[in-house]
């Protein structure tokens, strides 16, 4: 299934206002981590109050001591700095770098906005060396306007 073949299914769990935000999210990281090969981690990591850190939400995939991720720190925390996507090839090659487990190769993250505010982030970790395409940039980013108008 192509990213774009997966864009109804967003829409379709988000227009399910019988169900709670939590288990939306929930159910977005399940449609992603079960429908790309290399998306072997999906979550969502949000804003912790009016702290500078930032706190795990739901997702899917091994279970991970990074509940709180300091800004700065690691390629989340740089996110919600930069307000920028971040594409990581190779995690290796990166000195700011929070290993979540040895498996994990690649990283990816895209901020979540309101009101132009980065509320948040999708963050996918692939046991791949560089698959991240600039398709999936755009569709994360798809994705993440989608759980705004959510959020909002």
């Amino acid at each position: 299934m192509t990213l774009n073949e997966l864009k109804p299914q967003i829409n379709t769990i988000i227009s399910d206002t019988n169900t709670s935000v939590d288990k939306q999210l929930l159910a977005i990281c399940e449609v992603l981590e079960s429908n790309v090969p290399y998306y072997n981690w999906v979550g969502f990591y949000f804003r912790n109050g009016n702290k500078e850190e930032l706190k795990l939400g739901p997702y899917v995939g091994e279970p991970t001591d990074h509940t709180i991720i300091p800004f700065g720190k690691g390629i989340c925390g740089q996110v919600a700095v930069s307000n920028e996507n971040f594409v990581v090839p190779d995690v290796s090659a990166q000195d700011n770098y929070i290993a979540c487990s040895i498996t994990v190769k690649s990283e990816i993250v895209v901020p979540i906005f309101v009101d132009g505010h980065n509320i948040g982030q999708i963050d996918i970790d692939s046991n791949t060396i560089d698959p991240f395409t600039e398709a999936d940039e755009r569709f994360l980013e798809f994705v993440c306007a989608q759980v705004a108008s959510i959020l909002s």
